[in-house]
């Protein structure tokens, strides 16, 4: 049977899924298909932020105003549900959107409208918070229950079963029931009557029903029995739930409380951390965690990064480098000046996106929620016809039917299968924190086991966009009457002209002599002028020399055969060549080229590993693309790519199946939106890449790429299990209860129990 269950309910997702990011789009344009996306695929945007208006606890929106309320009690979808329909019937409200782990709801209403709102949730018995004037929510210190009426109500029911096998009076076992009932399950038949009034069949309906059920057949220990187990099982998946809730809780614990400041008079004072602002300079000693972002002006360490970027090491750090809010400093004191207030670190953002997409609905989420919808009322109505039809068309036993009836009931609640799906996406979305991966919802960590191809830029990606020098030789046609000293002054010349350039080629000849620790001093350069395209050129010693190029020599008419033949060779390896040049002929050649980075060859690895087709797009030449593309094992290397080419390659490949896109510059922007899912890398301290990538990579590993797609494969499979446990486990109890095996003590096992094995199986992400 669970084999069966399993298949249909993949089955179902993944329609689920497809049926939503569908990649049939070819004629649409990269913003279109963007929009299209987000409707399909995360819930329908609230409010344009670019034409919205902070108004204290509100926001005006197009529609009227948006308000996030708090509601502490709203800890699961029973909840959720009997808000919906709360709310749902009111002509003001306009739309709902619900984030159970973080426990906020935001509703869309009409300008004077707030107060009905909230007085709607008070009279489901809940307690709304709204924001203060800063749109900021009080900090709420959870009040914990007695323990002893639980244990009261627990000793009460064990006796009541004591006193029925014993054959003791009936009312004792009756009132020892009442006890139990008393002490554990008022908060249950107050919420179940709540429910009930406003016909919601929810779990303490349900129970409620149930319970008052067998009290009416006279199975009192049984009653008692059932309320004790179902409190203890609801308290056990609070504790559960708490845990999945605050997964990503740890990171907000990771910044100091204060901050060493210098004050005017330069002394240092110890301060809040929040009441710090941009430009103060901030002391950090070592073993201390970094409090804010900023840079350092004064000292060096090494810093461990982790907690951020998920490095294994720490990073050297010295006076203009950046630091980082939630680090560690492991070397040396050092000072900092503030570059983002506390509310505003990376962090902080981290932790704001997380939020965020933990409100969003990934497809089988929703997929879930509209299946329980109908679950409910039809398991309601099979009880229903269970307790009746069999005594009055079969003859049964009124007792024995009406009583299978009520442990369907119990079986009823879908919370189990509710449930399920949020927690595992939170545990998946904060996993991935933890690891430095920053994804922008549900759907993104769903959809990515489904990604067929992966297109690469090059520069930055897989390389360190850093050019360096690789070759330095004299032109064969010179070599005869070239001595060390004659190489050595050929050297100074092109030195001296690449030293006046900012183009990278340039900067890398320059900064090879500083590498090489080579002795070579600059000469004076005249009439310097910067030939576009092809290199630059000026007067040394009253002599004009020249450093570009293969288009300027061929230009100035100094190319041979056999220097054709010498430059064909150095390009096949990936490499740029500049020459220099006087006005008769070429004295020395330079060879540059990017640096691929170690992890780009394991990344790539690992995606052949996982079966990803790998695609580099580059605005590089072809024999650079196919040279760096046959170091890093890459696939299909494809050089001369403009944005718009890299934008058509995308929307070629999307004919193939899902495709993901992984760059970091601006000319990488059309593709990266184009992309079923876009990966930023380097996005640690940039405001643009947390905010608008699908996946911000927090440093440049190209191997988190894969990890990505491992946490998703991972989360999907947790999915399937889960949502075939808490079906496969109902669907064995219903038919128990029908064969005359099932117990309604047996029925609460199998409901929070389920439940309870699939936040505990979600959780695993978090663990992993």
């Amino acid at each position: 049977m669970s084999d069966s269950i399993s298949s249909a309910v993949a089955d179902c997702v993944e329609s689920d899924i497809d049926s939503c990011c569908s990649s049939s789009h070819e004629k649409s344009s990269a913003p279109e298909h963007k929009e299209r996306e987000a409707k399909c695929c995360a819930p329908e945007p609230l409010f344009d932020s670019a034409n919205t208006q902070p108004l204290g606890r509100s926001q005006v929106v197009a529609e009227g105003l948006r308000t996030p309320i708090r509601i502490m009690q709203m800890d699961c979808p029973t909840e959720e549900a009997l808000i919906r329909k709360k709310l749902g019937d009111m002509p003001d409200v306009i739309s709902m959107e619900f984030n159970l782990m973080q426990r906020i709801l935001t509703v869309v209403h009409t300008t004077d409208a707030l107060g009905s709102v909230l007085d709607a949730v008070r009279s489901l018995g809940f307690e709304p918070e709204v924001p203060d004037a800063q749109g900021q929510l009080a900090d709420v210190v959870e009040k914990k229950k007695p323990w002893w009426p639980l244990a009261l109500g627990g000793v009460a029911a064990i006796a009541a079963e004591a006193v029925s096998w014993m054959a003791a009076p009936s009312w004792l076992a009756a009132v020892l029931a009442l006890v139990a009932v008393g002490c554990s399950g008022l908060t249950t038949y107050k919420k179940g009557w709540v429910a009930i009034r406003h016909m919601d069949l929810n779990i303490n309906a349900l129970m409620s029903i149930a319970v008052t059920g067998a009290f009416i057949l006279g199975q009192w220990p049984e009653a008692a029995m059932v309320m004790v187990l179902f409190t203890i099982a609801e308290l056990i998946e609070a504790k559960s739930l708490d845990r999945a809730r605050n997964a990503i809780a740890g990171l907000m614990q990771l910044t100091p409380d204060n901050a060493t400041v210098q004050q005017d008079d330069g002394s240092w004072t110890l301060v809040d951390a929040t009441s710090v602002t941009v430009g103060c300079i901030v002391r950090i000693k070592p073993g201390e965690r970094i409090g804010l972002d900023g840079e350092i002006v004064r000292g060096r360490s090494t810093v461990n990064q982790a907690p951020i970027t998920g490095e294994s090491l720490p990073v050297d750090k010295a006076e203009g480098d950046k630091v980082f809010a939630g680090t560690i400093n492991e070397a040396s004191a050092f000072e900092y000046k503030v570059t983002a207030a506390a509310n505003n670190t990376t962090l902080a953002r981290i932790i704001h996106a997380v939020e965020e997409a933990q409100g969003t609905k990934a497809p089988t989420q929703r997929f879930v929620d509209q299946f329980a919808r109908l679950y409910t009322p039809i398991v309601f109505a099979i009880s229903l016809g269970v307790a009746v039809l069999p005594p009055l068309l079969m003859g049964g036993s009124w007792f024995d039917w009406v009583y299978k009836a009520l442990v369907l009931l119990v079986i009823a609640c879908p919370c189990a299968l509710v449930i399920s799906t949020p927690v595992t996406i939170v545990s998946g979305l904060a996993a991935a924190a933890r690891r430095g991966i920053l994804i922008k919802g549900g759907v993104y960590l769903e959809s990515g086991h489904k990604l067929k191809y992966l297109a690469l830029d090059k520069t930055g990606t897989i390389t360190y966009g850093k050019p360096v020098q690789t070759e330095c030789e004299v032109l064969l046609t010179v070599k005869d009457e070239a001595s060390n000293d004659t190489a050595k002054e050929y050297r100074r010349l092109a030195v001296s002209l690449a030293a006046r350039s900012d183009h990278p080629v340039s900067l890398a000849i320059a900064n090879a002599v500083e590498t090489d620790g080579a002795d070579v001093a600059h000469a004076n350069v005249d009439e310097f002028e910067a030939l576009v395209g092809r290199g630059v050129k000026g007067k040394i010693d009253g002599k004009s020399y020249f450093l570009g190029n293969h288009r300027l020599i061929e230009e100035l008419g100094v190319c041979t055969s056999e220097l054709e033949t010498r430059l064909d060779q150095l390009e096949q390896q990936g490499q740029s060549v500049v020459m220099l040049v006087d006005n008769q002929q070429v004295l020395m050649i330079f060879a540059v080229a990017d640096t691929v980075k170690e992890s780009s060859r394991e990344a790539i690895a690992e995606l052949k590993q996982l079966g990803i087709k790998t695609v580099m797009l580059t605005g590089d030449n072809q024999h650079t693309a196919t040279a760096i593309a046959q170091q890093v094992g890459i696939d299909e290397a494809r050089g001369n790519q403009l944005p718009e080419d890299k934008l058509s390659a995308i929307k070629a490949m999307e004919a193939e199946g899902l495709v993901g896109m992984v760059g970091d510059g601006i000319n990488d922007t059309p593709a990266l939106a184009r992309a079923h899912i876009g990966f930023a890398m380097g996005a640690m301290g940039t405001d643009t890449a947390i905010e608008t990538a699908d996946v911000a990579l927090m440093d440049d590993d190209l191997r988190k790429v894969p990890s990505f797609i491992r946490l998703s494969r991972d989360t999907r499979t947790i999915l399937i299990q889960n949502i075939s446990l808490a079906l496969g486990i109902k669907a064995v109890f219903m038919l128990l209860t029908l064969m005359g095996m099932g117990t309604m003590w047996m029925a609460v096992f199998a409901d929070m129990g389920a439940s309870l094995l699939v936040v505990a199986n979600g959780l695993r992400l978090v663990r992993k």
